[in-house]
């Protein structure tokens, strides 16, 4: 296939490349460059800087290159920022995601995966989270990616684009050349890392929910086992008939945060440094979601599941970087924020 992947100089669209080109498809990597990074690309992938929302460069794009499906990792994705800025959020997500769609549709290409998130269930009822449970997402962030799947829900129905959109929650972990690399940090593992290399100390939010240890639980995929899902879900797309398909991608039980310390510490040798805070408004006790349809439709379940696959290879991603650098892992700077988990 010839493949444009949005967002593809981003942490997660980049890694997917790596995946993507050694199933020998061909890849273009279109992005801005505002938070992802033109090194991150990797070599065999061409890089085209520019916006998924541009219709003309997105439509000769697709022309002029003969593209055969797009992989969309291009959307905004901190819900704190989504709240204090919802303008751009829906400019973006959604305005620009429809962009998207309509330049797709003049170029004739009509399949699509989006890589979206579990966010548009807001605070389920049951756990773990199935797909057809209701969609009341309570941030910017969750309401505009839920809007832009139900532009393709109806883009499928009256002009035949067939596509998957993939919801998860946290994405963990690295490839060995390619890991996490945003500012701001808002992420529990990098910034966990970040405190071993002599950053703050980590802030754990609350020890007194409903949990088996007091602490609140959340889902966790490995972003290797998040680009086989990709991978899997732009082969499907060849052989679907026209509309959307939504597929959870979750571990099916997650893991607490005292779960995540504790796997660290058997990863780097030494206890975390943290300290306790109070629970943050609106942080439900459990967020996880159910793998089932993914398994069913597309053949994924998790291959890279343990905490420590997912801490070890970020560490190791850290460390490595540390020694060709010769710096000391202590003296590397923090990008410290408070953690979404």
């Amino acid at each position: 296939m010839r493949i444009l992947v949005t967002g593809g100089a981003g942490y997660i669209g980049a890694i997917t490349i790596e995946r993507l080109l050694r199933a020998e498809h061909q890849v273009i990597a279109l992005d801005s460059l505002v938070t992802g990074h033109r090194e991150s690309v990797a070599d065999g992938a061409e890089l085209v800087v520019g916006s998924f929302g541009d219709g003309p460069l997105v439509t000769n794009l697709l022309r002029d290159r003969g593209i055969d499906a797009v992989l969309h990792c291009g959307a905004r994705s901190l819900v704190g920022e989504s709240v204090t800025d919802p303008a751009l959020y829906y400019r973006e997500n959604v305005i620009g995601g429809v962009g998207l769609l309509d330049a797709m549709r003049t170029a004739g290409v009509h399949r699509l995966v989006f890589s979206s998130t579990a966010a548009v269930y807001g605070v389920p009822n049951e756990t773990p989270i199935r797909e057809d449970a209701a969609n009341v997402p309570i941030n910017p962030y969750g309401a505009t990616k839920l809007a832009f799947e139900e532009a393709m829900r109806w883009y499928g129905a009256a002009y035949g684009l067939c596509a998957f959109s993939l919801r998860y929650f946290n994405v963990a972990g690295a490839s060995p050349s390619r890991g996490e690399r945003h500012d701001p940090e808002t992420h529990l593992i990098p910034n966990l890392l970040a405190a071993y290399r002599g950053g703050p100390p980590l802030t754990v939010f609350g020890t007194d929910y409903p949990t088996p240890d007091g602490t609140a639980v959340r889902d966790y995929i490995h972003v290797l086992d998040l680009a086989e899902a990709h991978l899997a879900a732009l082969q499907a797309t060849a052989t679907m008939e026209p509309g959307l398909e939504v597929c959870n991608l979750g571990s099916g039980s997650g893991f607490s945060v005292k779960d995540v310390m504790r796997a660290a510490e058997s990863v780097v040798g030494s206890p975390v440094p943290h300290s306790l805070g109070s629970r943050r408004a609106g942080d439900p006790p459990i967020l996880v979601a159910s793998n089932e349809r993914a398994a069913e439709r597309l053949g994924w379940r998790p291959a890279l599941g343990s905490l420590e696959e997912m801490i070890g290879s970020a560490w190791d991603l850290v460390r490595g970087s540390t020694a060709e650098s010769g710096t000391s892992a202590a003296a590397l700077p923090s990008e410290h924020a408070l953690p979404e988990h």
